[in-house]
């Protein structure tokens, strides 16, 4: 009993003295991140004014820890953040949200090669400063440049995109001691994979 009552003081003390190193900007973005995936998962438009805030953040942590791609990407997702409240808001009048859509072949085949040449691009030019990672950086980005323009159009696919970006960030994030950001992005995994089983659902009651 002793020794079980040392270790939960331990772990106890542990936990404080990692709470206590986190950032409290990075705190108001993990919970303003999750409440955005979620809601967005959950398709209900108040997603954006939390998605909203939480990129704006973002801005600055990945400033300084020389995250530079996505640092640039939360520019992208503020703009397509405003777009997609926009597109959600302009439902037809015989809906109650906006209809979800399905990918088309060339749409899919197109994200492949932009993905691709975007990565090579930005890699090449990031390679030269101090960013992190600059080729796996890219990619990511790139990825998540397609899935949040998806997400502002209603396109079912990307929460499968999500998933798939969402668990390549969990290692870079943790390597690059963003504790609280990596564990924000492994429960993004598991609201990603809900929103796309909620809109299969969604898509299916449509008939379209």
């Amino acid at each position: 009993m002793a020794v079980f009552l040392y270790l939960a003081m331990g772990i106890i003390h542990a936990l404080q003295t990692w709470w206590q190193q986190q950032s409290i900007l990075e705190v108001i973005g993990v919970i303003t991140g999750l409440l955005c995936v979620y809601l967005a998962a959950k398709n209900i438009i108040w997603n954006w004014p939390f998605a909203i805030i939480s990129v704006v953040i973002y801005i600055f942590i990945f400033f300084d820890s020389h995250l530079f791609a996505d640092m640039g990407l939360q520019f992208y997702f503020l703009t397509t953040n405003i777009y997609g409240w926009y597109y959600w808001s302009k439902k037809p009048a015989s809906e109650d949200k906006t209809p979800v859509m399905r990918i088309k072949r060339k749409e899919g085949l197109l994200s492949v090669a932009a993905i691709i040449l975007f990565t090579f691009l930005l890699g090449s030019v990031l390679k030269y400063t101090t960013a992190s990672y600059p080729y796996l950086d890219s990619f990511c980005t790139a990825c998540s440049l397609v899935a949040q323009f998806f997400l502002a159009r209603k396109v079912l696919e990307n929460w499968l995109i999500w998933v798939f970006v969402d668990v390549v960030y969990v290692g870079v994030y943790i390597y690059k001691d963003l504790h609280l950001t990596a564990v924000m992005y492994a429960i993004y995994v598991a609201i990603a994979l809900m929103g796309y089983f909620d809109w299969k659902r969604d898509w299916k009651k449509q008939g379209i």
